[in-house]
């Protein structure tokens, strides 16, 4: 059986660090940053350790004086890409908007890094970068009247719909890589079946009729847009209706 860990107290950030003995030939942040690089092009399963040690041009023992291994390395990462996301500042925009950037913020950065939505979650998300998100976070969720687990639960909701927006458009990127061709293109094939069920289902082919000319990659950026308002409209309502 696999020997059970806990991630929080195994993690990079909460032990003490390991004492390393030699002269380093790299930099741990050069790793990262390979590491980061081959995810983007080849996803989870592309990542070993022999793997980055071949792109960085090392032997893959010599990764371990800087990296424990690969959760380690994972983790490394993660807080990596954290680092991209710049939260704007509630005090000059506004808490609405900067909510807003937040979602929008958290969304590009994982559509530049599909692999992360897997391991968000999994993966303790508590280095330096992640932490100062965080901090922003709470910061613009405080400046709207939220308090307490309000914070946590207005956050979550923001990033899962990001999450969601972007595991779609990962989606539609495999489907128009596997068929060559335009996903709009190849879903209007469907126009056909569609009509087919004219007459037990009125109501969705109806739909289908009405919004056959919708580019379904540019919808996917729309939609997320309009999910983000109505989360956003509805938190608004709910802080007034509390007098907040």
């Amino acid at each position: 059986m696999p020997r059970e860990t806990d991630p929080i107290a195994d993690s990079v950030w909460i032990r003490p660090p390991r004492s390393r003995r030699g002269r380093p030939q790299l930099s741990r942040e050069e790793i990262v940053t390979a590491a980061v690089g081959l995810l983007d092009a080849e996803g989870l399963d592309g990542l070993s350790m022999r793997r980055l040690a071949a792109t960085i041009g090392a032997g893959a023992t010599s990764l371990y004086f800087y990296v424990a291994g690969k959760d380690e390395l994972m983790e490394l990462a993660v807080d990596e890409i954290m680092g991209e996301v710049d939260i704007p500042d509630a005090a000059e925009v506004g808490w609405r908007e900067a909510a807003a950037g937040f979602a929008r913020e958290f969304r590009a950065m994982m559509a530049r890094h599909p692999w992360a939505v897997a391991v968000l979650g999994v993966t303790p998300a508590i280095g330096p970068n992640a932490m100062r998100a965080t901090d922003r976070a709470v910061a613009l969720f405080g400046a709207a009247g939220l308090t307490g687990q309000e914070i946590a639960w207005a956050s979550a909701l923001l990033l899962e719909h990001a999450m969601g927006a972007v595991m779609s458009e990962t989606a539609m990127r495999t489907f128009t890589a596997r068929t060559g061709r335009p996903v709009t293109e190849v879903v209007r094939q469907m126009d056909d079946y569609v009509e087919s069920f004219s007459t037990e289902l009125p109501n969705f082919t109806g739909w289908w009729r009405d919004n056959n000319d919708v580019d379904m990659e540019k919808n996917l950026d729309t939609g997320f847009e309009f999910g983000l308002a109505r989360i956003l409209d509805g938190l608004a309502v709910w802080l007034a209706e509390e007098g907040r």
